[in-house]
């Protein structure tokens, strides 16, 4: 195991930084394949899971265990998160924003581990800052570009660290604050597996945006005709209207009986009146 507790992170944490980057989500960002939809879908999961993880590096601040890599002023992400959430969900966006299920596993582990395990926390917040200070950088362009977004940074906040002036520099500041943690082998050993098991999260949570975006263009494909989906909630109208091909409502046969019992009695006259001239 290598001497210094950043670089134990670093090597034991390879593999499944491999695999989160690979995940699906993660691969057809980085090619610029993202839409304006799953990216308010990441940055929502993010914003509430970076809520729970600054709640709680709050609560430890001043813990041993956490408090030589206490920098509020140079990472934290809430405040440019709830910009970024007024920039795509609106004024209102408390009311409106999305949070799945993944998002809510990774925010419960994030409170267990600030409330009982407080020396793991570090592992949290290794994964996910130093993450933000690297690649966080490269996916900001990327939306940037592939979104159309302002280049003044709107609606990308979230990856802009204004009081971090080289990014190289704090993250070997910010490592070496965390060579200075004390702890017990053990404790050391459950650090490692907590990095990983963050990981894990992300991989979790990017899997789910896929598959909600999967199954949004699903429900959205033309296979599905409107005519065969009824609007749901409509009460007693959706009784009397149904929709044609082209979305316009049409009145339901169900709804002319009158009409249409005239129209089959006079068909059956008429029938009538020619077969009896047929007859004749």
């Amino acid at each position: 195991m290598p001497q210094d507790l950043s670089e134990a992170l670093k090597e034991a944490t390879k593999e499944v930084h491999v695999q989160a980057e690979n995940a699906e989500f993660m691969k057809n960002f980085q090619k610029g394949q993202v839409t304006r939809k799953g990216f308010k879908l990441v940055m929502a999961s993010l914003y509430h899971i970076y809520v729970a993880l600054e709640e709680e590096i709050e609560r430890n601040k001043e813990n041993p265990v956490y408090a030589p890599l206490y920098f509020p002023e140079e990472l934290h992400r809430r405040a440019a998160l709830e910009r970024d959430m007024a920039f795509w969900y609106g004024p209102r966006w408390e009311d409106a924003i999305p949070y799945t299920q993944a998002t809510r596993r990774y925010v419960r582990r994030l409170h267990e581990v600030g409330r009982k395990e407080p020396e793991l926390l570090v592992a949290h917040a290794y994964t996910r800052y130093l993450g933000d200070l690297s690649g966080g950088q490269v996916l900001k362009k990327i939306a940037q570009k592939a979104l159309d977004l302002p280049s003044s940074g709107e609606g990308v906040d979230f990856f802009t660290f204004p009081n971090v002036a080289s990014a190289t520099k704090f993250k070997q500041l910010y490592r070496s604050r965390m060579n200075t943690l004390e702890m017990t082998p053990e404790v050391r050993q459950r650090v490692i597996e907590e990095a990983k098991a963050a990981f894990l999260l992300n991989i979790q949570l990017f899997e789910e945006l896929q598959e909600l975006l999967a199954q949004d263009a699903e429900d959205q494909s033309p296979s599905q005709a409107p005519g065969l989906r009824r609007r749901v909630g409509s009460g007693a109208r959706d009784a009397a209207l149904t929709e044609t091909p082209r979305g316009k409502p049409q009145p339901n046969l169900l709804s002319q009986a009158p009409l249409l019992r005239w129209v089959l009695t006079l068909s059956f006259v008429v029938a009538t009146v020619a077969v009896g001239l047929y007859v004749m």
